[in-house]
């Protein structure tokens, strides 16, 4: 927790100087750079302490009430249109502070231009500051909207709000030296930055502050986007951050959390056989079914580079969490389906990643793959205390069955007392169909308008057109069974319908680039490399790379243009 609430700290200290702040640093600056010389610190001590309920108890109460995701911005909106009009017109602005300074509590210093009027200010303003937290808080306490209060979380919130506030602080003292010189005209000067909060508001309304942050973000260095990146990308950090936020909604309805699933007998399960390294056990130490005896176990055949495998690890490390103390543990079988995937470093990176803490084992040659019949990514199999298979799932979904098997079999073996059930937050995967998956290799090629057989070859120009669901290799390409490295010109075209579109990719030797075109112009690229640029991929790690993420599934032509030698595996699609 100590960690955490460091990170915090800092993290709102970065968040002060980000540039998400400039769009309502003039409403802070105007509230805290007029009346006496404790009217800042009452300032940055409102706003910390409404920042901290506005981003713990306020999004309780917006979820437990139903409002719409966006009704915390909407809120900010309104307070500064509000702030901006009582500045604009002094009329206004008089009679607000003369009814702010009868709410101050206390003996008249606190009062008017004191340390309670800017209290009061500074409360009304954390609602305005709330919506620029951002991804790094929302890492860090956001999420517990899905959980149980708790001190600690609490703490988490203010030391966030405590490290803003110590950087506006400075910042509205110098702003005091600079207005000092101002007095002649100050309230124009009020009058000024009434008008710059409505037009701040107006510009929010149009969603004109989110485009800005979006295009300095494309062209700015990380560091100035982000000043908290480095201690984001820590793994303790991270680590922390994935324990303290039992993530997401429940996974069963809490009206169906006790109702027992019926589970047949399937036999003995098999042992694991033929692995290699054995990843989040004590020295590495290779597991049995018979070690395992006495408790239920979920064995997940996946692998790293399938997206249908990464979006259900956040249910079994949920199921992990929740469970594990009462008798559960999830085995994951890492089977790859490439060459690269069976590199322990890269296997023990995507554990890392994806923030995993139960057992996983490398099974490179498929022997416990084939042991159990295997045939699918993923694939769930649930044994019980005995050591019986009770029940299997393939694919994805049917999550809230898999619980409350687990919950039964957990019963069966004598845990009855199992208290509420998980939760967990994933990606989902996108409504109606969307564009098959696709290979590069010539060996389970579909979809391509040109036949793509091993070897070295030219592909000439792309198409000026394609149908929907289908793919063009242009320029050069050195075709294998597996896999298509890409050489002079290199170019892939498509024409896709789908939310999201996956890459397998690789470069291991030296960071490449893939430029993304989506209908002719770059797009940004999301969790695409530590390098994100706009419209430009940094490839080297050999993993599954996320190009595109719409709002929702439409149709568009996709062109990608490659540096030599990157490795190309498996489209996806979401």
């Amino acid at each position: 927790m100590a960690l955490l609430m460091l990170f915090a700290l800092v993290a709102g200290a970065g968040t002060a100087l980000s540039p998400c702040v400039l769009p309502i640093l003039p409403a802070i600056l105007s509230a805290g750079v007029t009346g006496g010389r404790r009217r800042p610190l009452g300032v940055v001590t409102g706003l910390a302490l409404s920042f901290t309920f506005a981003t713990v108890a306020l999004v309780y109460v917006i979820n437990a009430l139903g409002l719409p995701n966006g009704f915390a911005r909407d809120l900010a909106i309104v307070v500064l249109f509000a702030f901006g009009i009582t500045l604009l017109i002094p009329p206004i602005g008089d009679r607000v502070e003369a009814f702010a300074s009868r709410l101050a509590p206390g003996p008249a210093r606190f009062r008017g231009d004191g340390f309670g009027s800017g209290f009061i200010v500074g409360a009304s303003l954390g609602l305005v500051y709330a919506p620029c937290a951002g991804p790094i808080l929302a890492g860090v306490i956001v999420v517990s909207a899905a959980q149980d209060f708790t001190a600690g979380r609490l703490a988490v919130a203010l030391s966030y709000a405590v490290g803003s506030a110590v950087v506006l602080y400075l910042l509205l003292i110098g702003g005091r030296s600079l207005t000092s010189r101002l007095n002649p005209v100050r309230g124009r000067v009020q009058m000024a930055l009434g008008a710059v909060m409505l037009l701040v508001a107006f510009a929010m309304t149009a969603n004109l502050d989110t485009r800005f942050q979006t295009a300095i973000a494309s062209d700015l260095p990380g560091f100035l986007v982000n000043p908290t990146k480095g201690l984001e990308e820590s793994t303790a950090i991270s680590t922390a951050i994935a324990k303290v936020s039992q993530r997401g909604a429940p996974v069963v309805p809490a009206d169906q959390l006790n109702q027992p699933v019926s589970l047949h007998t399937y036999g003995r399960a098999p042992d694991f056989t033929g692995t290699q390294d054995w990843f989040n056990t004590p020295g590495g130490e290779s597991l049995s079914m018979s070690d395992l005896r006495g408790k239920v176990v979920l064995v997940d055949f996946w692998t790293y580079t399938c997206i249908n495998c990464i979006r259900t690890l956040p249910y079994l490390e949920a199921w992990q969490q929740r469970y594990g103390p009462q008798g559960f543990t999830v085995v994951g079988v890492h089977s790859p389906e490439f060459p690269f995937e069976k590199d322990a470093s890269n296997v023990q990176a995507a554990i890392r990643q994806n923030h995993l803490t139960y057992p996983v084992v490398q099974d490179n040659d498929l022997a416990t793959w084939d042991a159990w019949g295997n045939q699918y990514w993923p694939a769930d199999y649930l044994v019980d205390a005995q050591g019986n298979v009770r029940d299997a799932h393939f694919g994805e979904g049917d999550y809230a069955q898999t619980e409350r098997a687990i919950r039964t079999l957990l019963a069966e073996a004598g845990h009855t007392n199992l208290g509420s059930g998980a939760r967990a937050a994933a990606q989902a995967p996108s409504a109606g169909e969307t564009t098959p998956e696709t290979y590069l290799g010539a060996a389970r090629a579909q979809g391509w308008v040109t036949p793509v057989q091993a070897g070295d070859r030219d592909f000439g120009a792309a198409p000026s057109a394609l149908d929907v669901n289908h793919f063009a290799y242009a320029g050069h390409w050195g075709i294998t069974d597996e896999d298509a490295t890409s050489g002079a010109g290199a170019e892939i075209d498509m024409e896709f319908n789908a939310r999201r579109v996956f890459l397998v990719l690789g470069s291991p030797d030296q960071a490449r680039h893939v430029q993304v075109l989506l209908d002719g112009r770059p797009i940004p690229v999301k969790l695409a490399g530590p390098d994100v640029r706009h419209g430009v991929a940094t490839i080297q790690a050999q993993r599954l790379y996320r190009l595109v993420d719409l709002p929702d599934v439409s149709q568009h032509r996709l062109t990608l243009r490659f540096d030599p030698g990157i490795s190309g595996y498996a489209f996806t699609f979401g």
